[in-house]
């Protein structure tokens, strides 16, 4: 099991100008895995799919993912050319995560798509992708899409593009065992993810599929410093099952070590560390993670 360690930027990062690619080209020198946006319309956060092309024309090395892009809402046909093209041009480093969106009238104003109808148009949507990126031309006559005999092109480099999916609620585990080639979940913890891991092999098995042992993740936040109480708010909101939501930030490196080796413990290969607290400005960012890097990259094999 190969554990690989990438680092990503949450909804309110202010990385929006130059100092965005002073902190891609930092990831890349430092010998990061990968690199992870977040999407939300309603916030400073750059474009998931243009600030990752950006970061692919910067480097060489590092892959590249959202966590999560929003699929009800968008285009299939378009969406899947657009990945394509960025697969080839960044020699098959693409690593494409998807979601419903979150549950927020501004967000799912923004996109269009009635909360009670996502789930379907995500499932749909999903199939026309995998079927824009097969060798054949695409005939689909769902509920949401109509398409005969229509070629997308150009192909993905990877010969197979792994598509990633969050998510902890028993429907979004279900999705998982039947869509996904990989599970990167965020603000869990290891007990969560045992647990979700069972789920999803189950829910393969029914469907007569696998996902591969190193392609489950986990997107860890953490803190160097006091967190804030609005964000433990807001964790108290998002997971109330949790006597102390504290525990899905772990505060300091050798909390996030420890953290990561109990998450390695129970199965888990694929990270996205984030700092739930950014560092201010372009300097503190550099300066934060070559911090980082030697404890953090340590734990990869």
């Amino acid at each position: 099991m190969k554990v690989r360690i990438g680092f990503g930027f949450g909804v309110r990062t202010k990385l929006n100008d130059s100092s965005f690619g002073e902190v891609v080209d930092a990831l890349e020198e430092l010998h990061y895995d990968s690199l992870w946006l977040s999407e939300r319309i309603g916030s400073e956060a750059p474009d998931p799919l243009v600030a990752l092309s950006y970061a692919a024309g910067r480097t060489k090395r590092l892959k590249f993912g959202m966590s999560v892009m929003v699929l009800p809402g968008r285009n299939p046909i378009v969406l899947a050319k657009e990945l394509a093209t960025l697969d080839r041009l960044s020699g098959g480093r693409l690593l494409p995560a998807f979601g419903l969106g979150v549950a927020d009238p501004h967000e799912q104003q923004a996109f269009g798509v009635e909360r009670g109808a996502r789930a379907m148009v995500f499932d749909e949507a999903m199939e026309v992708l995998r079927g824009c990126w097969a060798a054949e031309p695409l005939t689909h006559h769902g509920k949401y899409f109509h398409y005969d005999a229509l070629q997308v092109l150009p192909k993905p480099l990877q010969e197979h593009v792994d598509v990633w999916l969050g998510g902890i609620a028993p429907s979004e585990l279900r999705r998982v065992g039947r869509l996904a080639d990989g599970w990167l979940p965020s603000f869990v913890t290891p007990e969560d993810a045992a647990r979700g891991r069972e789920a999803i092999e189950a829910t393969c098995v029914e469907h007569g599929r696998s996902i591969e042992d190193d392609h489950y993740g986990a997107l860890i936040p953490y803190a160097t410093g006091p967190v804030p109480e609005a964000v433990l708010a807001g964790l108290a909101t998002r997971r109330p099952d949790l006597a102390d939501p504290s525990v899905l930030i772990p505060t300091g490196w050798d909390a996030l070590i420890a953290t990561i080796d109990r998450f390695v413990a129970v199965g888990t290969s694929k990270f996205v560390v984030l700092p739930i607290v950014e560092p201010r400005s372009p300097g503190e960012w550099l300066q934060h993670l070559e911090e980082a890097a030697p404890i953090v990259l340590a734990r990869q094999t």
